[in-house]
């Protein structure tokens, strides 16, 4: 079912996100790719059964299918799994000064495909000027969601730059990561 990235994420997205119907065209943009890669992997998961299909004109909407029995078990799977980066994809970009947001550790590591346990907790490094009361609130709301711990470190964008020698930010930017915000979004 879940054959590649790609798949894990549009059934991710969709599952976390109940409530909206997303056109292929939306599902293309975020996660960079063809909107008929999307239509494709989309078509496979309506055969499925997993996700329901709308058409207005042209538009073709998406949307979890929550009547299927598998619905509860794929929510809390794909939330587990492939939640962080739709959770943090929802939370992080509104709050005031995030600039950049990425998803590091355990968590990137396991998406990437390095072996190894299931993380316990995700982490996120943010960079920007953003109040570390509010990235707190996004945590919290974060982890109720996901059901595990969420980590976030806020670095400042001169400071994440800037070529020094913290051996922390090193270490970040030669490991994998998985970006939430992108520079410009």
């Amino acid at each position: 079912m879940l054959r590649s990235p790609l798949v894990g994420e549009l059934l991710a997205w969709l599952y976390l996100h109940p409530d909206l119907s997303c056109s292929a065209t939306e599902l293309a943009r975020r996660f960079k790719v063809s909107q008929s890669t999307v239509s494709r992997e989309a078509s496979h998961l309506v055969q499925a059964g997993l996700v329901r299909e709308e058409r207005r004109g042209n538009l073709r909407l998406l949307q979890a299918d929550l009547t299927n029995p598998l619905a509860r078990p794929l929510t809390e799977l794909l939330a587990l799994t492939y939640g962080p980066a739709a959770v943090l994809a929802d939370l992080l970009p509104p709050v005031e000064g995030v600039d950049e947001a990425y998803i590091y550790g355990s968590w990137a590591a396991r998406y990437a495909g390095e072996a190894g346990p299931p993380p316990r907790d995700v982490d996120v490094l943010v960079v920007g000027d953003a109040d570390e009361d509010d990235l707190a609130d996004a945590a919290r709301v974060a982890e109720g969601q996901l059901g595990r711990e969420v980590n976030i470190h806020r670095v400042s964008t001169d400071i994440w730059r800037s070529a020094g020698d913290d051996p922390f930010l090193a270490s970040v930017r030669s490991r994998p990561s998985y970006p939430i915000v992108q520079p410009g979004e």
